[in-house]
């Protein structure tokens, strides 16, 4: 698991994940941040970067980030290793039952480095 640092840029805190050429498409990195939470930090193979909670939801293990990377409907998506429940890595919604969701981090790339803002978002990003 990655511990995070902390950094400011502008009104906005991030927090330093990793260095973007640790990330492998399709693979996870558990990311802990500063408040406890866990993150799992994807990087797909269009290139495009998703921080969601890394506690399963419905089991309460942290396993999110050894997750199956996939794609429902052009909707990329990860399944859980435990019980392969699906969730959109957009919203973190289930999506294979109602009202169940992850959380989301804003995620972004700074000169080389992957950065997570510390706000979740709970209704997805």
């Amino acid at each position: 698991m990655t511990t995070a640092t902390t950094t400011r840029a502008a009104t906005t805190t991030w927090i330093d994940a990793c260095p973007l050429e640790r990330l492998r498409p399709e693979d996870g990195v558990a990311v802990l941040l500063p408040d406890g939470d866990q993150a799992a930090l994807f990087l797909t193979r269009e290139g495009a970067l998703y921080a969601v909670d890394n506690i399963d939801p419905y089991t309460g293990a942290a396993v999110i980030s050894r997750g199956i990377v996939g794609d429902r409907s052009g909707e990329p998506t990860i399944a859980s290793p435990m019980l392969k429940n699906v969730f959109s890595l957009r919203t973190g919604q289930s999506l294979d039952g109602d009202g169940v969701r992850l959380r989301t981090w804003p995620v972004r790339t700074h000169q080389g480095t992957v950065q997570i803002s510390p706000r979740a978002q709970e209704g997805g990003s």
